[in-house]
């Protein structure tokens, strides 16, 4: 064997050996996170833990009901506001490939999207607290759905790219109109791959406290308002953590295991998602 192709082979050997140890390596931090959330918090996991009101200060027991409807309600919040113009935005950006103003826009969502989440939450308060004089979980909603946004627009736009220019056209000979086009030959086409970026954007914004502290404020109460304060597990879990009550550490780390199944959960959907619409 000739010797320059001997050490190529043998350069690639160790390459590759050495790409598998920090792949593992890379990985140990979530596994030991995983493991170390499922011993702590699993035990804390039953009925009344999921389907009841915060016990009373010095009481044991209690549960967070409050805060998993509280996540559910700003999730749905800013889909609402997220999703139409994060879609719009995004079907606008794969059909204008070179007008300038695209440009414009891209650059204008790369920098929203690279935002600090605690800056959101500065200027939710100031746009929207403020001037409501409350806080309340609208301005929650929308303080996530600012973050949501740019997540759903950039993966809209690049799902739309890559559906072919002949469904348009096909359907442009047939006598479809313009709108008609979109909305029921380019949007089905990459419904998956948007539902995807949906997904995405929903994990996101789950797991976020930051924007919170400053919109939704917290509700040991069960609220249904979107006028008043709210809970969610981010801020449960923040403000447990930091109590000196030992019930509530156990409940913070039992919230925390539901919102890391949750996420994880989102994000596996996500990914095999996008592989069905790859096939």
């Amino acid at each position: 064997m000739n010797k320059n192709l001997f050490l190529r082979l043998i350069k690639d050997k160790i390459f590759y050996f050495f790409t598998i140890i920090f792949t593992f390596i890379s990985m140990i931090p979530l596994i030991l996170i995983l493991i170390y959330l499922i011993k702590k918090g699993i035990s804390v996991i039953n009925f009344e833990f999921l389907f009841s009101l915060p016990a009373s200060v010095g009481e044991s027991g209690g549960g967070i009901i409050h805060s998993i409807v509280g996540t559910l309600i700003l999730i749905f919040i800013a889909s609402i506001f997220a999703i139409p113009l994060g879609i719009g935005a995004g079907i606008y950006l794969s059909e204008n490939k070179n007008k300038k103003f695209t440009h414009f826009v891209e650059v204008l969502v790369d920098i929203l999207q690279g935002i600090p989440s605690i800056v959101i939450g500065i200027i939710a308060y100031l746009w929207f607290v403020l001037p409501m004089k409350s806080f309340s979980a609208l301005a929650g909603g929308i303080s996530l759905a600012i973050m949501m946004l740019p997540i759903i627009i950039k993966t809209t736009e690049e799902t739309l790219k890559l559906v072919p220019d002949t469904l348009k056209e096909a359907s442009y000979a047939l006598g479809a109109t313009y709108h008609k086009t979109i909305f029921k030959v380019v949007l089905p086409a990459g419904l998956s791959g948007i539902l995807s970026g949906i997904l995405l954007g929903i994990s996101r914004i789950a797991g976020e406290t930051a924007p919170l502290l400053f919109t939704a404020f917290g509700n040991n109460f069960f609220n249904l308002n979107i006028f008043k304060p709210i809970d969610a597990l981010p801020l449960l879990i923040f403000n447990y953590a930091t109590s000196p009550y030992e019930n509530w550490h156990r409940i913070a780390w039992g919230a925390s295991f539901l919102l890391v199944i949750f996420i994880l959960g989102l994000n596996i959907t996500t990914r095999w998602m996008v592989k069905q619409w790859k096939k």
